[in-house]
């Protein structure tokens, strides 16, 4: 991925609410889950971090991002932004620039 394909999805996710929140019990199979549902349907999601969980952000980010073969846009506070590519053609929503 490119920095410019990166900045502009960190441009829409901007606009994004968080989808999902990780709180105390961490990445579960269920929030890998619902991440990769969410990203199937959406693409580009913002996760949250609660403040009751104590494991590091960047830490989480990364395997979230593994568990759902996602790309990491980015980490920002408690915030990450993933993305990944909609396999169906018909279904993509965000048309990276070149």
């Amino acid at each position: 991925m490119t920095s410019k394909q990166r900045a502009y999805l960190k441009g829409l996710a901007m606009k994004e609410e968080a989808l999902l929140q990780i709180g105390k019990g961490g990445v579960t199979p269920e929030v890998t889950q619902a991440a990769a549902e969410a990203l199937e349907a959406r693409e580009l999601i913002k996760v949250s971090v609660l403040q009751n969980c104590t494991e590091d952000v960047q830490e989480i980010a990364q395997t979230l991002a593994e568990r759902t073969r996602s790309i990491l846009v980015q980490v920002i506070g408690k915030k990450i932004v993933l993305y990944k590519e909609a396999k169906d053609e018909k279904k993509r929503r965000i048309i990276l620039p070149a």
